[in-house]
């Protein structure tokens, strides 16, 4: 009997590599994808609204448990690399100077520890397509790829709200990138055919049905060739930022502020003008960012499908002009984007710097698209782009495991 799920061709090669390398097929065997986000830039971390989409790019594990290893070693194989990381969790974990790559499992098995659950030793191997430095959240899927492992193995009885929350402190506290919990959450939760309206507060979501394919639109991923560094970058320095927004304005509204997700479009008009000019425009584009969220969620409701576009290019010049995430080459790849016919809005997304693009098009125009505008984009910038089409999927999931077998 094959389990749903692991005839698929990536699946197949991860199982095939973990047996060649390990000896016998792996008992378990997980899937977690990256995202695209529609709209709802830089507002998870300031507890506000994202609306972001599960993408059929994913990242893979195949493992299986070691009890004869009193020592708790664990060996990882990465796929993608053809290289070995060996460790053990006897000892306290830290980051690996020669192997980067396994950080984000070594931040999970470290969340794992600190909250107490009981681990094994196992081997792993390790792999997925979903493009790294690209804004895709390869790091989230990885870290909630490996979180669904440890829960089936353990047993752990970890709901998927939970887990994200695993996943998003091994990066704030292991990493150390203070991202939001959107990427982690949309991982472990996404719907298919549906984006996932979230409130990084409370942590309530809902799906919002996307009806792209009735109306004969696709989301286009295009990535600008230019690849960005999370830690490097100024992401931390934003959010360092948007905290100085917030002190500045509860000062000035006479009420307590936890985030920016807290002031009013109004009241930041009304006050913008007495905070330093790059705090006002980096609050500036969170207050309408996550009222472009509220309006896109509404608008997709009603089938306004050119409303959704036009804030989707709105965000873009705002995370261009106001929070300044952007890069000439997304931005050249936005204006050629939003110019092509059919296009029904384009912006950047991720956290910036690099990155990809995301596009609602009609799909009967996509290799008009590639044909006509990478060209003219690569001519511009010298950079090679790549445009992929991407369904909106469901959340992590365990694809095989002795209980998935034993139940049929």
């Amino acid at each position: 009997m094959t389990l749903p799920g692991l005839e698929a061709p990536r699946v197949a090669a991860v199982v095939a590599a973990f047996t060649e390398r390990y000896g016998a097929p792996p008992a378990y065997v997980v899937r977690a994808p990256g995202r695209v986000n529609l709209i709802g830039e830089h507002t998870d971390y300031n507890d506000g609204f994202v609306l972001p989409v599960a993408i059929d790019r994913e990242m893979i594990v195949a493992a299986s448990p070691k009890a004869d290893r009193e020592d708790l070693e664990v060996r990882v194989w990465s796929a993608e690399y053809e290289v070995e990381d060996r460790f053990t969790l006897g000892a306290p974990l830290a980051r690996s100077p020669e192997h980067p790559w396994v950080d984000y499992m070594r931040g999970m098995l470290h969340i794992w520890q600190a909250c107490a659950f009981k681990l094994r030793a196992f081997d792993a191997v390790i792999a997925g397509d979903v493009p790294q430095g690209a804004g895709l959240s390869s790091s989230a899927a990885y870290e909630v790829a490996i979180g669904t492992f440890l829960n089936e193995m353990m047993a752990t009885g970890v709901a998927p709200r939970q887990l994200a929350v695993l996943a998003q402190k091994a990066e704030n506290r292991f990493i150390g990138v203070q991202c939001g919990i959107m990427d982690q959450f949309i991982s472990a939760m996404g719907r298919p055919d549906a984006a996932l309206l979230i409130d990084c507060r409370s942590l309530d979501s809902r799906p919002v049905p996307l009806r792209l394919a009735e109306q004969g639109l696709a989301i286009v991923i295009t990535h600008s060739g230019v690849r960005r560094g999370l830690v490097d970058s100024a992401y931390n320095e934003r959010r360092q930022q948007c905290e100085e927004a917030v002190r500045l304005l509860a000062a000035r509204l006479g009420r307590p502020l936890k985030a920016l997700r807290d002031v009013e479009p109004g009241e930041l008009k009304a006050h913008e003008k007495a905070l330093p000019p790059l705090v006002a425009r980096r609050a500036r584009h969170v207050v309408t960012e996550n009222e472009r969220v509220l309006l896109a969620v509404e608008a997709l409701g009603q089938g306004k499908l050119a409303r959704v576009g036009k804030l989707m290019n709105d965000s873009h010049a705002s995370l261009r002009d106001d929070f300044e995430v952007s890069c000439p080459e997304l931005d050249a790849l936005v204006r050629l984007t939003q110019a092509f016919e059919g296009v029904v809005g384009a912006r950047m997304t991720g956290a910036g710097f690099g990155g990809c693009t995301v596009a609602l098009m009609p799909r009967d125009r996509v290799e008009a698209f590639r044909a006509e505008v990478l060209p003219t984009y690569a001519a511009e910038t010298g950079q090679q782009a790549t445009a992929w089409v991407c369904a909106a999927v469901g959340g992590a999931a365990v694809l095989d495991s002795p209980l998935k077998r034993a139940l049929g």
